[in-house]
């Protein structure tokens, strides 16, 4: 007979939950069940805020959203426990916008990275970003969100990678790919090619 999850959590069997959060097709219910019975453990924490990350690493992203989901993304953003748990709740697509803003101030560089990479972040809070730590303002080079000034400004930034995140960048213009075709690095020349050309198809 298997042992139940209620008995793995009260006989605190912690390498058994951990490899259960490890499942993303764990039931996200039984998820937070785990997380908050253990919620001060930081190997479950951690391995639960990775799950959440995995179930949203699919095509359709909204395939993975939940009223759970956002309930436990909300609570770990301000769990002190685990720091890398917030960069998972940082970059996640389903991350509420309020939890956000605050995340948008956290102290750690990468946590406003990886804020400033987030599709659903304010364009206030990116524009913000811009004057932040260069690992901050580098986030926004790939950001579907972030306004096209910004990009405008990016997309003569000296790193090749910010250039290159640019060109892959699903809200990048034409106009603004176009005049990344002369780029000095070939590499990012392709890049602009490739994307304006898909941006070309998707307006036929």
């Amino acid at each position: 007979m298997s042992t139940t999850l209620e008995e793995l959590i009260k006989n605190e069997n912690i390498q058994e939950l951990i490899e259960l959060c490890e499942d993303k097709e764990i039931d996200i219910e039984q998820l937070k069940t785990i997380y908050f019975s253990y919620k001060d453990n930081r190997e479950i924490v951690g391995q639960i805020a990775m799950n959440l990350s995995l179930r949203t690493s699919v095509y359709d992203r909204s395939q993975a959203y939940s009223d759970t989901m956002v309930e436990l993304l909300s609570d770990i953003a301000t769990n002190p426990v685990d720091m890398g748990a917030r960069w998972a709740v940082a970059k996640n697509p389903h991350t509420p916008v309020e939890v956000l803003l605050i995340l948008a101030d956290d102290k750690v560089n990468l946590v406003r990275a990886l804020v400033a990479t987030n599709p659903s972040t304010p364009t206030k809070v990116l524009e913000k970003f811009f004057n932040d730590e260069k690992i901050v303002r580098d986030g926004l080079s790939g950001n579907p969100s972030t306004p096209e000034k910004l990009l405008k400004i990016l997309s003569s930034d000296a790193d090749k990678m910010v250039r290159m995140r640019l060109c892959d960048n699903p809200g990048a213009t034409s106009s603004l790919l176009k005049s990344m075709l002369n780029d000095e690095e070939s590499e990012v020349a392709k890049a602009a090619e490739i994307n304006l050309e898909r941006v070309t198809n998707e307006k036929k």
